[in-house]
């Protein structure tokens, strides 16, 4: 029998569409644009699970994909990965997609179709099952993992919420994430780290906060306080930003849980492996190795 995972990766996963204009806008006065068109098995959990098991960890995954090509090519993807997909469910409605539009400038605007994740229901005694042994879950935010999360908890393992880009720091669709986790990630976008980590703080005061900041670094809230940390050091170009966000997590939860580094250099090769994922163009292939990780880690500390 094989040991069990690691690390549970539990979320959505699904084929991405990023879209490349050639020019530095969308041309809307037009009915045609030219664009460079390509597909990916993605979104959050896609990155997240195949992030690990680049890393070289053992990595299984809870979610759907429905009974068609893309869920085919999802299955596909991440058992050549060697990720455990015995709780890869169907959806009726189909495998999830995204259409990500990507500016030449960086900026992005995503177009996401969960399908039938908002009324799914999951095999929870399976879920324990793929749980079982693992020492950290890694938590997405379809509605249906909220009934995961217990389970988790009851089995000891560490828990990672992925909150995504929080508009309203008190939206009620998250709390049940935020009660649950032990270390949560959310990006900047829409508020400043201090205010973020604080409102995050009122609903549970152990909370380890990640905040990614894009081009700005990364900030770490722990006990009450907020730290932020500059961008690394890295001269190659940023190509498409689809996934930073989950190779940051990825990164620091490997250093810090799964390793058992310190906060601070977790934070560091978080940020490390996110930069990497910036890139890769319209792909989750080629997401950072350990050995390509520790070896920008070293260097980065040398600049």
């Amino acid at each position: 029998m094989p040991p069990p995972a690691e690390v549970v990766v539990v979320g959505n996963v699904g084929v991405d569409t990023c879209v490349y204009p050639y020019g530095d806008e969308i041309d809307w006065s037009v009915e045609a644009n030219f664009t460079e068109n390509l597909d990916t098995v993605g979104q959050a959990g896609g990155y997240a699970s195949r992030g690990y098991a680049r890393l070289g960890r053992r990595v299984a995954f809870i979610g759907h994909v429905g009974a068609d090509h893309d869920g085919g090519l999802v299955r596909a993807t991440l058992a050549r990965d060697g990720i455990d997909t015995r709780a890869l469910l169907i959806d009726p409605q189909g495998t999830a997609r995204s259409v990500n539009f990507m500016y030449r400038d960086g900026r992005r605007k995503n177009f996401y179709d969960g399908k039938g994740h908002m009324g799914l229901a999951t095999d929870l005694a399976l879920c324990r099952s793929v749980m079982g042994g693992a020492r950290l879950a890694h938590v997405n935010l379809p509605n249906w993992a909220r009934h995961v999360l217990p389970i988790a908890r009851e089995l000891g393992l560490t828990v990672a919420c992925d909150l995504q880009d929080v508009v309203d720091p008190a939206d009620p669709y998250r709390r049940d994430f935020v009660e649950a986790a032990d270390i949560v990630f959310c990006s900047a976008a829409n508020h400043e780290p201090e205010r973020l980590a604080g409102e995050l703080w009122t609903r549970r005061p152990g909370l380890i906060v990640v905040i990614g900041m894009g081009a700005r670094g990364c900030a770490l809230g722990v006990a009450g306080q907020v730290r932020r940390f500059p961008p690394v050091p890295d001269d190659r170009p940023v190509l498409d930003t689809n996934g930073a966000g989950d190779g940051l997590a990825v990164g620091f939860l490997t250093s810090y849980v799964l390793e058992g580094r310190p906060l601070e250099e977790s934070v560091w090769r978080g940020q490390l492996a996110a930069r990497h994922t910036c890139t890769l163009r319209g792909t989750s292939e080629g997401l950072i190795t350990a050995a390509e990780l520790d070896e920008r880690y070293l260097a980065s500390r040398k600049v």
